[in-house]
């Protein structure tokens, strides 16, 4: 069974730091491109980052240029996203999304930025 669980998320003053993770079973995690992706309260669903199988590529959105990091460690079937100087417009539910001849998407963790 494909599963994605998120997992880091909670609430941050602005200007403060998380590290939300990805862990992943039921395929396998170094041959899919890995992407993370928000969806703020009363918005679609946007693209933040992705990194690729052999973790040498990772491609940003413009609005988490260098504040956000993607990484995976493939070894333990995890993808991670280290997000600095968090803004209130960070705030949304975060979400992790394989992809490769299928897709798979996690069920989300809540990342809520608030003095």
């Amino acid at each position: 069974q494909v599963q994605l669980v998120e997992s880091g998320g909670g609430l941050v003053q602005p200007g403060g730091s998380l590290r939300l993770s990805c862990t992943a079973s039921g395929f396998t995690f170094s041959s899919y491109t890995m992407s993370w992706y928000r969806q703020a309260p009363g918005k679609g669903r946007e693209w933040v980052a992705h990194i690729s199988s052999n973790t040498r590529g990772t491609v940003y959105a413009d609005f988490v240029k260098g504040r956000f990091i993607i990484s995976r460690d493939n070894a333990k079937n995890t993808l991670y996203l280290q997000m600095n100087n968090l803004k209130p417009e960070d705030t949304a539910v975060y979400y992790c999304y394989a992809h490769s001849n299928q897709d798979y998407w996690g069920r989300g963790t809540q990342v809520t930025v608030s003095s």
